[in-house]
């Protein structure tokens, strides 16, 4: 293996989290409590679910996005097709969500045209004058929600917590590089209140500790270096009481076989590789040292813009892997116990950074040896 290889899996990339972790150890990341003029009130929070943000943190720095997936002190695991059926109930099979941004209207529910649903959403429109084709100006929704009404009823408020998603979808998670427009593809996923989540919804109760942040980074992260191999679940939904909340139609077998595909994920210019390939603890087949990573980082690099361009034409390359999504999946042994094989533990102690934690909070991993027992889960 190479230096760039090397280097991709130790993480000391400059442009890596990891790369400073020493220097700021209690590095948290931090809810957009005002973002693009538009503050978070309390009031939308039920419908955003906030996250525990130390946690996150520490998950955070273990994701590489040259393979997809978090890098963990025994291997990796990253979020799959499969995720996505049990945590929100959506089928995956499927023609691409793609085509040219001036006719995205076409996958709204219904039919309906795109200002009607906005319209529907957020209780008005937007004049002509602040509108470029399906792009409407930040400035428009800073003025007309950036805040909400001490006496407004729950339908005000909810209206106005799309409208931050709308803008946190748009300008933080998937902006693109005027970054003074929003957008209106990203209305559907505003009006998620109305899904049914069968897994994602248990964890609406959860309320994280209040208390400060940085120190909580460090024991997450801690926790984590700490874990070992058989403690993480690898397949986490095999449990009869998982299986009875799911819809059937997300476990016909055409949908449960795109889970082991090695394809590209599509939502118009965005691209992102499903790799399971590194993964296959997760779908319970013994993991052997993986390929070199697919190198996608000129694809981050496209936003969008440009209404009238075709997907399908301008990223064909893409859009051709996930028509062809049933020749890419994977077939391999499964075993009544997954865990990395001897071969991918001795390769991933060598050119893995397992550990984030500072030295003096952890002892000296090289102390502890391969398990034997992994030798007896095949050659790799």
């Amino acid at each position: 293996m190479g230096n760039d290889q090397a280097r991709l899996y130790l993480l000391d990339g400059v442009a890596h989290i990891a790369g400073v972790i020493n220097e700021e150890p209690q590095r948290c990341i931090r809810s957009m409590r005002r973002q693009q003029g538009m503050r978070l009130d309390d009031r939308y929070v039920p419908y955003l679910q906030m996250a525990d943000e130390a946690l996150v943190s520490a998950f955070v720095e273990r994701w590489r996005p040259k393979t997809h997936t978090f890098h963990m002190p025994f291997g990796e695991c990253t979020i799959t097709l499969q995720d996505v059926a049990y945590q929100l109930g959506l089928p995956v099979d499927g023609r691409y969500v793609s085509g040219c941004l001036s006719e995205f209207h076409i996958y709204i529910e219904g039919g309906r045209p795109a200002w009607v649903w906005f319209q529907e959403l957020l209780g008005v429109i937007p004049p002509p004058s602040q509108v470029q084709k399906y792009a409407v100006n930040c400035s428009w929704f800073q003025e007309t929600f950036g805040e909400c009404p001490e006496d407004a009823d729950d339908d005000t408020v909810r209206r106005y917590a799309r409208a931050y998603i709308m803008m946190l979808l748009g300008t933080q998670l998937f902006a693109d590089k005027s970054g003074n427009r929003i957008h209106i593809r990203w209305l559907p996923p505003a009006g998620y209140e109305e899904l049914s989540w069968p897994l994602a919804s248990r964890w609406s109760g959860y309320n994280p500790s209040g208390s400060e942040k940085g120190p909580r980074v460090q024991k997450w992260r801690l926790r984590i270096d700490r874990l070992q191999d058989r403690e993480f679940i690898w397949m986490p939904y095999s449990s009869p009481d998982v299986l009875q909340v799911v819809h059937p139609e997300v476990l016909e077998p055409r949908h449960m076989a795109l889970w082991r595909s090695v394809t590209a994920l599509i939502y118009f210019a965005v691209i992102e590789w499903h790799q399971i390939d590194r993964v296959l603890l997760q779908f319970g087949g013994v993991q052997p040292p993986p390929h070199p990573a697919l190198n996608i980082d000129f694809l981050m690099s496209k936003d969008g813009r440009g209404g009238d361009r075709w997907f399908p034409s301008t990223l064909q390359k893409w859009h051709l892997l996930w028509d062809s999504r049933q020749d890419c999946v994977l077939r391999f042994d499964v075993v009544a116990d997954p865990e990395p094989s001897h071969a991918f533990l001795d390769w991933w102690s060598q050119h893995g950074k397992r550990f984030l934690s500072l030295e003096t909070q952890l002892g000296d991993p090289r102390a502890v040896p391969i398990p034997v027992e992994a030798s007896q889960r095949g050659p790799g």
